[in-house]
């Protein structure tokens, strides 16, 4: 009985041990953060172990759990919801119901999670989008992209391209009673990324380029040619959102083959013939000194993949790598990144590029801010760093749409 105690005692300390991720000093409602990383970590943990044992997927857990979350969509007294479809993909629509004398703005957001898990239909987004409506009195149109690895690149940019030249359609803006000169595109991490390409892909449309005035990109993934950014090395373990699993779910959205993220994790999975990209991304010249600090910069190694994934030198997957003429073409642009995130620096080199490309581009940092904030912003993980990040979303597109 003494052994099976003290071996279920030193069990609960290596989990403690696995699980506890040292909070930065400056993070808000450190208790609620740690509780909530500890959940993720056990999470995945928990997903590895079921995914070797062969009896579900590493992200089908997440995805399965998250579903938990998803709320039914119901009208209210200032905003009418519809569930509805655009070109057959699932989009939650937001209504204003009090009449306005002009055609008003519309929003078109797209939501995180990884590209393989999350919805429109989550708590928090839902709270999100009806929020942006009511305060805009906007028109906002919530994507429900089909996910990996089920569906794998580029099938979840496909959905959300379809679903934005649909919706800008004249006699659909028309419809729903929209400026065609007042419309943003928005999105939070692998929405970012998603909102991030279809702006640069419309306003490359003849047919539609006039027709986005803005985007807004919410701590985004924008590149995956290089995973050792020094905000990859300060937030290797998270909170809320660790490289590890960053890759673990990132992979699979193109690949369920292990080698892959083997290779991210050694920064070693790019093939020959990209190294003229990596100048798009370079780090040591396009991040802002203050965040380099002491890290040293070395190039992501190439050739070392057995098998050749061509996808990672396309500038669908990595905004990023869109030419400085590309870029120039791009409308207002709104940035928000979290110090606490692996992605930040992704985001800090856009507001770079985008800068450098004579971008009208607005960013704000969030010193205590953490990856995924926006998520938690309903019970029971309500954090004031989420309400704090999207105050300053609705604010700006307030202000400038």
């Amino acid at each position: 009985m003494g052994c099976k105690t003290l071996c279920f005692g030193l069990t609960l300390i290596l989990f403690a041990y696995y699980i506890y991720t040292p909070l930065p000093e400056n993070i808000e409602e450190p208790w609620k953060v740690g509780v909530i990383d500890a959940l993720i970590k056990t999470t995945s943990l928990t997903a590895t172990l079921l995914e070797n044992m062969g009896l579900i997927g590493y992200a089908e857990l997440f995805s399965m759990l998250l579903k938990l979350d998803q709320t039914v969509l119901i009208s209210d007294e200032n905003i009418t919801v519809m569930d509805t479809k655009f070109t057959d993909i699932p989009v939650c629509l937001y209504l204003p119901k009090k009449k306005s004398e002009s055609q008003r703005r519309a929003v078109i957001f797209i939501h995180g999670g990884a590209f393989v898990m999350g919805s429109c239909r989550q708590m928090a987004y839902d709270f999100l989008n009806r929020w942006t409506a009511n305060k805009l009195g906007a028109v906002v149109v919530g994507i429900d992209y089909r996910l990996a690895p089920q569906y794998q690149f580029p099938v979840p940019l496909e959905d959300v391209i379809s679903v934005v030249r649909f919706f800008l359609q004249d006699n659909i803006l028309a419809k729903y009673g929209v400026d065609p000169s007042r419309i943003c595109i928005s999105g939070d991490s692998s929405g970012g990324t998603l909102a991030a390409k279809v702006t640069q892909l419309v306003q490359n449309d003849p047919e539609f380029k006039n027709k986005i005035k803005a985007q807004a990109l919410i701590y985004p993934g924008l590149q995956v040619v290089d995973v050792l950014m020094p905000s990859h090395r300060q937030n290797e373990h998270g909170p809320i959102l660790s490289r590890d699993m960053a890759i673990k779910m990132g992979c699979l959205y193109l690949t369920k083959d292990k080698a892959l993220p083997q290779a991210v994790r050694e920064n070693q999975h790019m093939p020959h013939g990209s190294r003229h990209l990596f100048k798009l991304v370079n780090w040591s010249t396009l991040l802002p000194e203050k965040y380099r600090r002491n890290h040293i910069y070395t190039e992501p190694i190439i050739g070392k993949l057995n098998s050749s994934y061509p996808v990672l030198l396309d500038s669908r997957l990595s905004p990023l790598l869109a030419t400085d003429s590309q870029l120039e073409k791009l409308p207002l642009t709104y940035i928000i990144t979290c110090e606490h995130d692996i992605l930040r620096d992704d985001g800090l080199i856009y507001v770079s590029r985008l800068r450098n490309a004579a971008v009208n581009v607005s960013h704000d940092h969030i010193e205590d801010g953490i990856h995924g904030a926006l998520f938690f912003m309903t019970t029971p993980f309500y954090l004031h760093v989420g309400i704090r990040i999207s105050d300053k979303y609705i604010n700006w597109l307030e202000e400038n749409l």
